[in-house]
């Protein structure tokens, strides 16, 4: 499909990057960046479609035939919440972009966006690909469960922050909701017996210390811990959420049964009058091939940059989880990494987002 080399032009992906941190796009509050970025991709010469979520919330669709593109360049635009409104937006120092979603993951989606608009600059009309920027993958991924009703892919890039790791394999993920139910009472009668908090404290402890040891490369996250408002008293209940990304050949449903024998095991006495397991997420997880198009063209593309081929996994839960149960391989290759998501201080390097979007150029190249 090559007629001319793609041609990345740095000045141009740093200021499209800046109007797209300056934008804020929390989940639910994306309307705003995917109109900037529908009206860019139009400026640029690019067919533009958006798809409807819900009310005032669109994908920004971009493919060039009526075919099924073979691999879907895939890139959410909302982020979390600001720790701080007033100073959310773009800074750059030393060669590092700070602001709000730089990692997770507007550099990847505006190093996509370059790819494709250098590509379309060089005279190609990449059929075989198409560009999805889509809504609400920081909690519901209702934005692909959309792009997922309308369309089917064999494959899809996804830009999360890798630090450009190609991971072909992904982590699968799992939510555990515990409420815990004890004895409310005067504080200046507060004992362990039937105290919600205590006995909740207890069984996450023990429940870290089994994964930890019988699941090293499992990640568990406390990720919320909540009391009944007491006042000057015994909380009578507790709850507590629990986040547990799993490797990518586990079983959640097995794992789900394991986590809630060790709770029942633990909550199950004279300390606490009862309980509730509730599992509200179980996502597999997934391994692509790795002799399949979007490897093979991905190699090549990193072989074109002089970097070397070293597959990983990605242990977060991403919209991935969605994409492999529609039977679409992913490989997840991003700018970014992964521990500055979701911080204060959140910030990526620059060189990695110019260099990302040149891979993806090459990508395309190759197609």
């Amino acid at each position: 499909m090559s007629e001319g080399k793609v041609q990345i032009q740095a000045d141009r992906l740093k200021e499209l990057m800046r109007d797209m941190v300056d934008i804020y796009s929390p989940s639910g509050k994306e309307g705003e960046i995917g109109e900037y970025l529908a009206g860019y991709l139009l400026d640029k010469g690019l067919p533009v479609t958006l798809r409807e979520v819900s009310e005032g919330r669109r994908n920004v669709e971009v493919v060039f035939s009526d075919k099924r593109p073979e691999i879907a360049f895939i890139g959410h635009i909302d982020t979390v919440p600001a720790y701080d409104i007033e100073n959310y937006e773009f800074d750059e120092e030393d060669g590092l972009i700070y602001g709000l979603g730089t990692a997770d993951m507007k550099g990847g989606c505006a190093a996509m966006v370059e790819a494709f608009v250098a590509a379309v600059e060089a005279g190609m009309k990449p059929e075989r690909a198409g560009l999805f920027l889509v809504v609400g993958e920081e909690e519901t991924s209702d934005g692909t469960a959309a792009l997922l009703e309308a369309r089917s892919f064999p494959w899809a890039i996804i830009g999360e922050p890798t630090n450009l790791v190609p991971c072909l394999a992904h982590y699968g993920y799992m939510e555990m909701l515990v409420r815990v139910f004890g004895t409310r009472r005067h504080a200046a009668t507060a004992g362990r017996e039937y105290n919600a908090i205590f006995s909740t404290l207890r069984m996450l402890l023990r429940l870290g210390g089994i994964i930890e040891a019988e699941h090293p490369e499992a990640i568990l996250n406390i990720r919320d811990i909540h009391s009944s408002e007491a006042g000057f008293a015994v909380p009578g209940s507790c709850e507590a959420w629990v986040d547990l990304h799993i490797p990518p050949a586990a079983n959640p449903k097995q794992f789900a049964s394991e986590l809630e024998k060790i709770v029942r095991e633990s909550l199950t006495g004279g300390s606490v009058t009862d309980y509730e397991i509730d599992f509200p997420l179980l996502a597999k997880g997934s391994r692509a091939s790795g002799a399949g198009l979007v490897p093979e063209v991905l190699e090549k593309a990193y072989a074109g940059e002089g970097m070397e081929w070293h597959p990983g996994a990605f242990k977060s839960h991403s919209d991935a989880n969605l994409l492999c149960e529609a039977q679409c391989e992913t490989v997840i290759i991003g700018p970014g990494q992964l521990e500055k998501a979701h911080t204060r201080d959140e910030s990526i390097s620059f060189e990695q987002v110019e260099k990302a979007a040149r891979i993806y150029g090459g990508v395309l190249e190759r197609l």
